[in-house]
Order: structure tokens, then sequence, then C-alpha cells
């Protein structure tokens, strides 16, 4: 530190020194906190009430664009729109469902549910072959909606087909419905924000022991989901916005938010107790570790844009409403957060807890807080046995994620449902009643140009049905132009079984090409089944972009930042690594043993691979960001003291209570989710909170110090030439402009 620098904190008469923007931006908001205070207050109501003009309904496409069974779907749009829709599944059992009391109930229940909101027609059951098993017991209906997608059917609409098959049942008689639209309104809330909110407000108190310093974080975190949650609506009225993505917006914003401005409040508290009045640490808290948030976010917003690779609109969606959720959280922790120290700086360790005791603060000779000493007990025993902890670290992510291994891709169904689910009763009922392809039919569309494609198309039906693997072909049903044809197949083996994966690649490589060779012709294989295979291979086969691009740009960020070409590298891999454990404990939990059974997953469930997606995104986003809080303080130590050792030990012990904390929070939000009835939000939910606590211990607290301490002052090589082209962004801020003339009565920490 210069004489100068030294001068500048040395009297308290001396004038405050020359922040970064930052720095500029916290003493503004500090000094006109009012202002601030309202604009935000008239922010939130502003977002409020365009949501409430304009907000628009959910929607969610999953299908692949492009695809086979997407092209079935736009023809069937097109020249068939009763076909279109989505159906839902009228399954009914007795000991004879020909009788005539048990005819006239049914058709009594087709006829009341005919007349709900939504539902253009019902199959008579009774008029078409096919709908009544073999042994008389159970017979099956449709129901074809207006939506074309499920997920879009308002919840209140289908829990009134529920409420009608409900009164229909009797003794003797068993109702069920099935199909999407029933699945996403058997689902109920999930109403995980205020756990979420109760687990981090205990985490909050126990690491600061203090009520108004616990309730920072808090605070700002609410002001920012307060507004993003509102902008949700407003984006969904003008792109699909898939409804799950509200929960994951809503747990990101809540545990970025509350996570920020605990590194923040820690910083603050260190700077008060060097001997900083309240502006003066405040503006010295945005001008470190506010550059450090603002870098984290941005990795989390570099994550999320790469969804926008899969060229999927629900993902947009999700990206887009996740996106606008970070940007909020970092605005209102960069705004509103020096605005409240204006009024709580002072009380900031009011209120203290019965708890333990404040201890003095520990300061070196340059004016530095001391960290913990039990954490500088851990980051110097890690620096003598570097070599075992690297290969501990190595070993147990390798260990998780192997399940991964044999992690098998695909759509959950009914048949993953608890079983007191209509959508899980009427799965079971129809697999007993006409065999296990009943819950995965294949709906065929073909387009017929030209005269002799009618003989063509009854060609087609004889082959199909004599297909390995196929149990059953409906005739063809014409549209009214006689241009337009569809038809059903029903598989022998279920939906998820890799045997009709297998038939549906059959029927579009071989037999459907074979048959209507010579002929203009035209077949696509569509339905639910079909649609979920197609989905699940576009997505894994656009996975390797996304995550080639997030870690370019990533690591590019991380190089601009630290100016060092080795962290940017190492941050990547084992942002990998941890990625990797946490697919492996998905897909352990998919299996349905022991573990799937702890959080309600009690049958082999496939793996959407959308899931893989989300989670590397969000998670690939968060590590980054306990690497910038890590990094950043090593950083600041190694720009002080060109001291490797010294520098990973004190950036390790200086954010190592920080980071467990912010990572306690992380785990309480995403597991929130698991108590939900999604089985793919319980699978979010169980992958990130694993995720997040296996990279915040084995890998920030065991792995990354011990790699760097092997790598040695290499950590922080840069070629001379990328020295003069790189741009500053100084992550570490300037903390020794900041730093008052080093005192003997110093204010305690907590």
């Amino acid at each position: 530190m210069t004489e100068t620098d030294q001068s500048l904190g040395s009297h308290p008469t001396s004038p405050p020194p020359k922040p970064g923007p930052l720095g500029v931006l916290a003493g503004i908001a500090f000094r006109r906190r009012g202002r601030v205070v309202a604009a935000w207050v008239l922010a939130i109501a502003a977002a409020v009430g365009l949501s409430a003009a304009f907000a628009g309904d959910f929607a969610a496409d999953y299908s692949a664009p492009g695809s086979d069974s997407s092209q079935a779907q736009n023809l069937l749009a097109d020249r068939f729109p009763d076909f279109a829709g989505d159906t839902v599944d009228v399954v009914v059992h007795a000991d004879d469902v020909t009788a005539p009391d048990v005819q006239r109930d049914v058709t009594t229940l087709l006829r009341e549910l005919s007349a709900a909101p939504h539902v253009v027609g019902a199959d008579d059951p009774y008029a078409q072959p096919g709908h009544i098993s073999e042994d008389g017991q159970t017979l099956t209906a449709q129901l074809r909606l207006t939506y074309d997608n499920g997920a879009n059917v308002p919840e209140e609409d289908s829990e009134r087909l529920l409420a009608v098959a409900e009164q229909a049942e009797r003794p003797g008689l068993e109702v069920a419905l099935g199909g999407e639209s029933i699945t996403w309104a058997e689902q109920g809330e999930i109403g995980s924000e205020g756990i979420a909110l109760i687990a981090a407000a205990l985490i909050l108190l126990v690491t600061f022991g203090s009520v108004v310093a616990a309730g920072l974080p808090l605070l700002v975190a609410l002001a920012g989901l307060g507004v993003s949650a509102m902008l949700t609506g407003l984006f969904a009225a003008l792109i699909d916005v898939p409804d799950w993505s509200t929960a994951l917006a809503t747990m990101l914003g809540i545990a970025l938010g509350i996570d920020y401005v605990l590194l923040m409040v820690t910083r603050f508290r260190e700077w008060r107790a060097v001997g900083l009045d309240p502006e003066r640490a405040t503006v010295a808290t945005l001008d470190t570790a506010g550059r450090a948030v603002l870098v984290a976010g941005t990795t989390v917003v570099v994550s999320m844009l790469g969804l926008f690779a899969m060229g999927l609109s629900f993902m947009r969606g999700a990206a887009v409403v996740t996106i606008a959720a970070v940007l909020v959280v970092m605005a209102a922790a960069t705004t509103l957060f020096p605005a409240i120290l204006g009024y709580l700086g002072r009380h900031v360790d009011r209120l203290r807890l019965p708890m333990g005791r404040k201890r003095p603060a520990l300061v070196t000779e340059g004016g530095h807080v001391e960290p913990p000493r039990g954490w500088l007990w851990w980051g110097r025993v890690i620096e003598r046995h570097r070599v075992i902890a690297a290969v501990v670290g190595v070993g147990v992510l390798l260990a998780l994620a192997a399940p991964f291994l044999g992690a098998r891709f695909g759509f959950p169904d009914a048949g993953n449902e608890a079983e007191g689910k209509s959508v899980r009763q009427a799965y079971d009922m129809l697999a007993e009643g006409f065999g296990d392809g009943a819950n995965g039919p294949l709906l065929l569309a073909a387009n017929l140009d030209e005269p002799g494609d009618d003989a063509a198309l009854e060609r087609l039906t004889q082959v199909i049905g004599a297909t390995d693997g196929v149990a059953a072909v409906t005739p063809p049903i014409m549209n009214e132009g006689s241009d337009t044809a569809v038809f059903t197949v029903v598989p022998m083996t279920g939906p998820q079984d890799d045997a009709t994966e297998q038939l549906i690649e059959t029927l579009r490589s071989a037999v459907i090409p074979d048959a209507v060779g010579g002929t203009a012709l035209e077949v696509y294989i569509g339905g639910v089944t079909a649609t979920a295979i197609d989905s699940t291979d576009n997505i894994t086969d656009r996975l390797p972009l996304l995550i080639g691009g997030v870690v370019v740009l990533s690591m590019l960020l991380l190089l601009v930042a630290f100016r060092s070409v080795v962290i940017p590298i190492t941050a990547a891999l084992m942002n990998l690594l941890s990625v990797a454990a946490a697919y492996g404990v998905v897909a352990l939990a998919l299996e349905g043993g022991w573990f799937g059974q702890l959080i309600g997953i009690d049958t082999p469930t496939p793996m959407p691979a959308f899931i893989p997606v989300l989670i590397f995104a969000v998670l690939f986003g968060l590590s980054m960001d306990y690497e910038v809080f890590l990094i950043s303080r090593m950083r600041e130590s190694w720009v002080r003291t060109l001291d490797n050792g010294r520098a990973i030990v004190d950036g390790l012990a200086g954010t190592g209570r920080v980071i467990t904390a912010a990572a306690a929070i992380m785990v309480a939000v995403f597991a929130a989710f698991i108590p939900s009835d999604e089985v793919a939000l319980k699978a979010i939910g169980v992958g990130m909170a694993a995720a997040i606590f296996i990279d915040a211990t084995v890998v920030r607290m065991l792995l990354v110090p011990a790699v760097m301490h092997l790598f040695g002052r290499r950590n922080w090589w840069l070629p001379a030439s990328w020295e003069r082209r790189l741009p500053q962004l100084h992550v570490e801020g300037r903390p020794e402009v900041h730093l008052p003339a080093p005192a003997k009565h110093l204010e305690p920490v907590g």
C-alpha cells in the first residue's frame, strides 16, 4: 500500500476514497435512501398493476420442432382439428360394462363430460370397435379437447371433469380419468416459497446471530421477488412460458438474492470492524464484494442464455423469466441494499440472539480482519495434504456420478404417479384390460393428395397390423375433404418400454416407406408417446451445444475477471464434475430404490431430458457464483502479498463461512421442491439440493484449494501479450484504498 493510500483512511477527517462505479452508486443510494426505497416500492406496485392488466396464460410446447411427431400434429391441426387437440381418457371398470345399468350410467357420464368447457366431443365405446376389453370388464373412451397441449388446459376445467367422474362412481362401477391435463390438475400447489424463506431465515440467524443482519438479505430478496414474480405474467403474454418455470425463477431469485446480500453483509460487518463509518463501509462493500456479486450474477445469466441454444420454445420461456429474476436480484443488491444500510447500517448487530459470545475482531498489521481460526486451520490442513485432498475430492465426485451411466431418458407417465391419483388408476385399469400398449397408442396422420392413395393407405394399415410389436390397428378415419386420414396403432409394450421406441423407429425407417413406396402418400407418426421420444432425442442431441457454449463463455468471463488461464480451465473441469455428480444423484433417485422412496419415487422412472439441461444451466451458474466468491478473495490476497499459499488459505478462510451459509440456504430452497407431486420438479429439487451441497463442500472447500496448491504460482499466470489486451475488471476491488490505519480497539464482529 502506498503512503497516499494509507493516508486516505488515517484520520477521521480524511476525505473519502475515490471508489469505482459501484462504490459511487452505493454512496448515492446511501445518501438518497428515501428516494431509492420509494422507487422500489413504486416498481413493485407497477409490476403488480401491469401483471393484473396484461398477464398472459402459461403455455408450453414440448414437441421437437421439425420432427415426425410435430409434422403429424401440424397436419392434424390444419386438416383434422377434431383430432389435433389433446385428449382425456375415460376408463370404466365393472363386472360387465355391457350390462344395461352400466351402459346407462356410462352414457350419462360421457354426456356430462362432453358438456364441460373445452371438450369438443367424446367417443361412443359401445358403437366403435376396440373400446371394450375382451373380458368385458373394462371400457375406454376419449374426450377430445380444444387445447393441443394438456399442460395449457385451465386447472379448474380439468378439476370439473374429475368431479363429474367422481360423482358417477358407485359400488361396482369404477371411473378414472387419464391424460396430461388431468395429470397437471392433480399435482396441486407446491407451496415451496414459504418453506424456503423460513429455512433461509433460520440459517441467517445462526450465521449472523443478529436479527437485523439476518433480516437484510431477506428484505432485499423479497423486494426482488415482488418485481420479478409479477414480470413473469407479462412475459407469458409475449412468449410461451411453462408454468413450472415460475417456481424455478422464484426459487433461484430467492436463493441468489439472499446469497448475494449475505456476502455483502459479511463484508460490511468487516469494514465496520476495522473502523469505517456506515456510509464509507457501504461504499467499500459495494466496491469490493459488490463487484463479485455482479460477476457471479453475470455467470448465472450466461448459463441461462445457453438454454436458447436448445431451440425449444419452453426452454426459451424458462430462460427469460429466470434471467429476469436474476437481473432484478442484482439490481436490488446494488441499489436497495445500500439504501437500507442507510437506515440500519449502524444497527446491523442489534437484536442479537442469546447464543455464543461476540469475539473481538483480530486485525492484521495491514488493517484486514483476520479470518476465523477454524477456517484458517482447515485451509492449512488442505495445504499440507493437497494431493490426498485432490484425490479424495475427485474420487467422491466420480462415485456420485456413476449411477448416471445407467440413466434412462424419457418422460415419466401416469404409471409413475402415486397410486391414489385418478391418472394412475386409469393407467393401471387400461393396462390390465387392454395391455400395456393401450397407455401409449401411436396416432398416425396420412396426407392423401392423389386418388390412388386410398389403396395405399389400406395396404399400409394391413402391413402395420402384421408388424411385430403391434397389438392392434384401428380403421382409418377420413376428414371432410378426404385428403387426410388418421388411425391409431396400439403397441404391445408400454410407452416407457425400449421395445416401443424400437417399434416407432422400425415403422418410420422401414415399414411405412416400404408400404407407401411409389405413391404420393405421406404418413407421420404422432401422439404422446412418439412426441416424448422425439423431444427426448432432440434435447439430448442439442445438449452438447448447451454445455460447450456455456463452458466457453464462462471460461472467457473468468479469464477476464481473474486474469488467469489456469483458473478458468480448472473451474470449468471441476464444475463439470460437480454437474456429473448431481446427474448421478438424480439417476439414483429415479431408480425407485431405497433412495427414491425416501423422496416419494417408488417406481423406476425415466429421466426427462430437459432435467439435465436445466440442472446444468442453473448449477453451472451457481457453481461459478461460489467460484467467484472464493477466487476473488484469493486474488485480493494474492495482489497484496504475491504469496500463492497464503492467498489460497486467506481466500478459503475468508469465504468459508459465507459459502457454507449460502450453500445451506440454497440446499434448503431447492429441497423445498422435493415434496412436489410432479416427478420432474421433485427430481430437479433433489438434484439441485445435492449438487449445491456437493459443490460447496467437496468442490469449493476441498478440491479447488487442493488443486490450486498443486499448481502454485501458475494459478495466476497470464501471457504477457494478453496482459495488455484484456480489460481490467478488478473483481476483487481495491480494498486497500478503503482501509483505515490499524487501531488497537475495534468493534467486535459476530
